[in-house]
């Protein structure tokens, strides 16, 4: 048998509220993605969701695969519920790249597919409630980029004037999170 087969890949609907680490060294109590599941040691999550995003994430106990998953060549697409009703100009905008910050710098980002929905899919459930509807009118966009700065969806959907309040990721690469109930774990056989 060869190491690569030793190794085991898993997918997961991370709920809202639990950070991507199986460790958290600092004084405040988090809900960890060991709680989740029996994960085996060793176990890693594949780039990261903050806490207060939810969907899709790829853990695996093999660290060359988590760097080959992180790069351009695996698709990320996100469902960004933003603040106010979206524009054609903003998705436009989002499309061609924004200005936004990382690491303190100013990073353009690379041009990514962008698009108005009109509905959410019944699959990506009803998650956290924002907000209620009497405080302002939500949109949903969805993006996909083949990069992965922090926090980028959202200081990009800020950037054009449209601030996320929820954000779920539903695919990287061709693994996809339709099927999956939130807190579900998968054992997955590749990437």
């Amino acid at each position: 048998m060869s190491e690569q087969s030793n190794h085991k890949h898993f997918k997961l609907y991370k709920p809202h509220g639990y950070i991507s680490q199986f460790i958290y060294e600092k004084k405040r109590n988090k809900r960890k993605l060991g709680e989740l599941y029996n994960f085996p040691e060793g176990t890693m999550a594949i780039g990261r969701l903050d806490e207060n995003s939810e969907g899709l994430l790829l853990l695996t106990t093999d660290g060359m695969m988590s760097e080959i998953v992180r790069g351009a060549k695996y698709e990320k697409e996100y469902y960004a519920q933003v603040d106010g009703m979206i524009t054609d100009e903003a998705v436009a905008l989002l499309r061609t790249g924004v200005e936004i910050g990382v690491k303190g710098e100013k990073y353009m980002t690379k041009p990514c597919e962008a698009e108005l929905l009109e509905c959410l899919p019944d699959w990506v459930g009803e998650g956290r409630r924002v907000r209620d509807e009497r405080h302002g009118p939500t949109s949903w966009v969805r993006i996909v980029l083949t990069e992965g700065k922090f926090r980028q969806v959202r200081k990009m959907t800020a950037n054009v004037g449209f601030p996320t309040l929820r954000l779920v990721r539903v695919r990287i690469g061709n693994h996809r999170l339709e099927g999956l109930s939130v807190g579900e774990v998968v054992e997955v056989k590749e990437f």
